[in-house]
């Protein structure tokens, strides 16, 4: 463990380039069961649809790792509910998850998207959160959210229809407890004979909403430090950034991050052309090349991409991302971009 800070918001600097510009990262799992070949070979496992292949999961996560990726994305999934939602996402709890992952990497950003904030205590949130900053090294990009599965809800016996309220009560505790000065206890009081350990390695751990949470624009921009939001067409995706951008200059702060993903299907041809799917698309890397700098153009600052309608084995994939797509993004230059403005 560090004993020194690396200053505010560090992760965010992982994924946005200062002048401007698109980063890649990798969301997980990392398998490709949706792609026909792999999902008879699920059946022939007895696999349910939405479980994935984590059998190189940590081999591929250490390929991102060393190949330039931004950063490597999860989400919360804490009940597989095959029936109304059909995914179990990266199946292991996101910060044993997240733990793991600060043990095997040394470069990306480690994000969720997103925690689920009001189905777990704000205090035991802050010191996993905060436990996970320290042993990565300052790299953790909290994404939480308000969760829109209502049968997790009463499972923990939780009320589903207030967990705006919750949410925002929790943003708020989760910034007293990685203060130093005492433990937070409800209603705004410290305690300051408690505490909680570690504090976080960055002065602030930067947390991202992915959707609404159920809060409003303004209280968004004000609270949060980048908005991921679901996939979209790019004249969506393009005002929403807009609008981003002028809510953050309205407050007098900075721009934060801006980030979507993007289901990734990479043809062996560079030329296929690009033929949409639900979420992304299946394209040679040329096309996809052309969507990722009209991304740019947008104001996207960092994409995540899931790779599980790849029909190719995802080492291939990686590295071609690696060796022919992330290049060409890193030389693009301001001035290219301003000119395509």
């Amino acid at each position: 463990m560090s004993t020194f800070n690396v200053g505010q918001f560090f992760a965010l600097d992982l994924i946005r380039k200062p002048e401007g510009g698109l980063t890649l990262g990798i969301e997980l799992p990392l398998d490709n069961d949706w792609a026909p070949e792999r999902d008879a070979a699920r059946v022939a496992e007895g696999r349910p649809f939405g479980v994935p292949d984590l059998t190189h999961y940590p081999d591929l996560v250490r390929q991102v790792d060393r190949s330039g990726f931004a950063a490597v994305w999860m989400r919360d999934v804490p009940v597989f509910d095959p029936n109304n939602f059909g995914d179990a996402g990266s199946v292991y709890d996101p910060f044993v998850n997240l733990g793991f992952l600060a043990g095997i990497t040394e470069n990306v950003a480690l994000g969720t998207a997103a925690i689920v904030l009001p189905l777990r205590h704000p205090m035991m949130v802050a010191k996993a959160a905060a436990s996970v900053d320290q042993l990565s090294g300052g790299r953790l990009i909290l994404g939480v959210a308000s969760g829109d599965r209502p049968v997790e809800y009463p499972l923990l016996g939780l009320d589903f229809e207030s967990r705006g309220d919750a949410f925002r009560g929790a943003v708020s505790y989760l910034r007293d407890a990685w203060k130093t000065g005492g433990l937070p206890i409800g209603d705004g009081r410290i305690e300051p004979s408690l505490d909680l350990l570690p504090k976080p390695q960055q002065t602030q751990i930067p947390m991202i909403i992915a959707g609404q949470g159920r809060q409003s624009p303004d209280w968004i921009a004000a609270n949060m430090q980048g908005r991921f939001v679901y996939p979209n067409g790019l004249e969506r995706l393009a005002a929403q950034a807009r609008d981003w951008t002028a809510a953050r200059k309205s407050l007098g702060l900075p721009r934060g991050a801006f980030i979507s993903a993007f289901h990734l299907d990479l043809a062996d041809d560079p030329n296929e052309q690009l033929t949409p799917r639900r979420f992304g698309a299946r394209t040679g890397r040329n096309a996809f090349l052309d969507h990722l700098h009209a991304l740019e153009d947008a104001g996207i600052d960092h994409l995540a991409l899931l790779l599980r309608p790849s029909r190719r084995p995802l080492d291939e994939v990686i590295d071609e991302l690696a060796s022919d797509i992330l290049p060409t993004l890193n030389s693009r230059s301001p001035a290219a971009k301003t000119a395509a403005e």
